[in-house]
């Protein structure tokens, strides 16, 4: 069939030349519909924030593709803006690197030399980091240092990296993950946590599929759990002739048998 949206050489069209294929029509139905979802994605979301709706369309029947072209406009100045902003927020991460106005140093539980940090940024991100600097000791003194047990010295410098960033290298990610994961379980930091889980999922293989579900019983993390606990189910054969396999079982055996269990009843199935 011939089409006016497709073709190469729309001039060579026999009359009527305003017609279109079937993939066009159903790709512009696509647009339309995915323009409406995140409208009300969005509509949703401000609502929730208690906060104006962002500059989108009017939600109504009758949007033409004149109109996604004007929205994803609107999408493009709005992903600007954030740029701008998150270039605008870069500015705490300079004052971390080049250690402007510190009041605070972090040590790790390697117990090697502490970083050099600030209260109201550590305060602003974590809930018992601001529990634990209204002590009466860390306000008094600026060179006060506090102890983070459960992370070395790198993982330390990666948890602060992300602190004042609010992101982080996918090569550091990769290495750090797990620690990460339990740090930001411990001291309540959402955005970490939805960071590492997002790295979990996007890199989850055979060979990480268990220390996977380990940390997401630990950070009593459902939907990564259960979507990790399918994923071993999918590859049991593989999984269970694995040498982390054994390890795995004296380690964590409440969860082997979890797993054991929704296999056997997936065979059943």
């Amino acid at each position: 069939m011939d089409c006016c949206v497709c073709t190469t050489m729309p001039l060579i069209l026999r009359p009527p030349r305003n017609t279109i294929c079937g993939a066009c029509y159903e790709g512009a139905r696509s647009i339309i519909s995915m323009m409406n979802t995140l409208e009300s994605e969005k509509a949703k979301a401000s609502t929730n924030a208690n906060s104006s709706p962002p500059p989108v369309l009017k939600r109504n029947t009758s949007k033409t593709l004149e109109d996604c072209i004007r929205w994803c406009s609107e999408l493009i100045d709005m992903f600007n803006q954030q740029k701008e902003d998150m270039a605008f927020l870069g500015g705490f991460v300079d004052a971390f690197k080049a250690q402007i106005h510190t009041d605070i140093l972090v040590s790790s539980g390697s117990h090697d030399s502490p970083i050099p940090a600030h209260k109201s940024v550590l305060a602003a991100r974590s809930e018992i980091f601001k529990n634990m600097l209204e002590c009466d000791e860390c306000k008094a003194s600026p060179n006060t240092t506090i102890t983070i047990p459960d992370l070395n010295h790198e993982e330390l410098k990666s948890l602060l990296e992300f602190l004042y960033s609010g992101t982080l290298p996918a090569e550091t990610l990769e290495k750090h993950v797990y620690a990460l994961s339990r740090a930001a379980d411990k001291y309540i930091i959402p955005h970490l946590l939805k960071h590492c889980e997002r790295h979990m999922l996007n890199t989850l293989s055979i060979s990480n599929a268990l220390e996977t579900l380990e940390i997401a019983d630990t950070c009593s993390n459902h939907s990564l759990k259960e979507t990790t606990l399918n994923f071993l189910v999918k590859n049991f054969e593989h999984i269970v002739s694995s040498p982390k396999f054994e390890v795995f079982v004296h380690r964590s055996p409440l969860l082997t048998v979890q797993l054991v269990t929704k296999a056997f009843a997936n065979g059943a199935k």
